[in-house]
Order: structure tokens, then sequence, then C-alpha cells
């Protein structure tokens, strides 16, 4: 997708209920998927996710929402990204403490996280400089 970038050039706009919730499953990148266990998981336990920004300006944003108890395993991305809760919190793995709303954490490329929802579950966007793939670890 072009990025739209430039003096002058027109903003992209988005808006969030005219964009459909993902399909990991269904990704058409090698290696930007995440983990097919993984996938099935969060299909049925409920967590969703909208791609809402892909490479506008040079960014990617997702919105997603986790389920209580939630637990996404250690795993890296290729890109740096900056996570931000909008609804409930999760506890981060390695001792890197709680997030709750309105806290957010900067992960940069390679960094190895992983995370489980608190009682409320999570909502939260995730802003990558680049389309990031997942290597579990």
């Amino acid at each position: 997708m072009a990025s739209n970038r430039g003096e002058g050039a027109a903003p992209a706009v988005f808006k969030f209920d005219e964009i459909d919730w993902d399909d990991p499953s269904k990704s058409s990148q090698p290696g930007k998927a995440p983990p097919e266990e993984l996938v099935a998981k969060a299909k049925k336990s409920g967590a969703v996710r909208k791609k809402l920004v892909r490479g506008e300006g040079g960014f990617f944003m997702n919105r997603s929402s986790l389920p209580p108890g939630f637990r996404i395993p250690p795993h890296t991305h290729s890109h740096d990204e900056l996570i931000v809760i909008l609804k409930g919190g999760c506890e981060l793995d390695g001792g890197l403490g709680k997030l709750e709303a309105n806290d957010s954490i900067v992960l940069h490329a390679n960094y190895r996280y992983g995370f489980t929802c608190g009682s409320e579950g999570m909502e939260f966007l995730t802003i990558r400089t680049g389309e990031a793939d997942t290597k579990a670890s």
C-alpha cells in the first residue's frame, strides 16, 4: 500500500465501524500470521483484531480485544511497536509489571515478550513502524 507521504499529501481517514475484523489465519504474506495454535485459541475465546492502518504514512495499527485471562505466549516482532491499553490490562512476563487502561509500552524489534490479560480482559492499540512478522519463541 502507498505510504501517502509528502508535503501536501491528502490525509488518510479510517472509520472504525467501516473496517472488518481481521482473520489472521488468512494472511496473504508468509511469516506475518501468528502461530496457527494461537489463532485457533483466539477464535475460540472471542479474541478479535482489526487492522486499522496498513502502511499509510509508514504506520501500521491494529486494535485488539482479548478476553479475561487470555495468554499471549512469548514471541518477537520484526519492527518496533507501541502498545496503548484502552480498557482492562495485563501482566507482562519477565517482571516487566502490569499495564492498565491508559498505560503504554514501547517494545523494540526482536524483543521477546508475552503477557496474560487481567480479569477484565484487554482492549489495546498496537502501532508499528512496519508490517511485523511474528516469531514464537
